[in-house]
């Protein structure tokens, strides 16, 4: 008989990217209790979307001012996370939140599981169904292509487009 070592799977690092929907405001519910758990660090961030710059294309400051747009949207952002994470670090989470720029959430995501050291990621899903998936595709279908580390993937009640 062949014994082996039990290997036992502890996290210390857990990410949590939110778009502060209703279904990632359950996983971050989720990923704190695992943080809890397992004591360890919990990174919650929100990948704000920036409009890519073309070249050669200016967009004229008059009728987009895009980076008071951004300002407004970071600060609006960082002021929900605050709100988010507050009640859980009153119930002892060690959790840290930011807000990243970008115009690829997915490899926003992948930047902040490679800068954080991420060993657990926890990401929700909305489960939407009809023509958005086709033409935006799934940023947690993505991630989880991609991901290297372990991934616990939340799936919402299925909604309709």
């Amino acid at each position: 008989m062949l014994t082996t070592s039990a290997s036992r799977f502890h996290p210390t690092r857990i990410l949590l990217p939110t778009d502060f929907s209703a279904s990632s405001e359950a996983a971050l519910e989720a990923a704190a209790d695992l943080a809890i758990r397992f004591d360890a660090d919990l990174y919650v961030f929100h990948a704000l979307f920036m409009l890519p710059e073309r070249t050669g294309i200016k967009y004229p400051s008059a009728f987009f001012p895009q980076q008071e747009f951004l300002l407004e949207a970071k600060l609006g952002a960082e002021s929900r996370l605050d709100e988010n994470v507050a009640p859980l670090r009153k119930r002892g989470v060690r959790i840290n939140s930011s807000v990243e720029t970008g115009n690829d959430v997915v490899a926003s995501i992948m930047l902040m599981i490679e800068r954080e050291r991420t060993d657990l990621i926890v990401i929700s899903t909305h489960g939407l169904s009809g023509w958005r998936p086709i033409v935006f595709g799934s940023i947690a279908e993505k991630v989880v292509k991609l991901v290297q580390c372990p991934l616990l993937l939340l799936r919402s009640a299925k909604l309709q487009s």
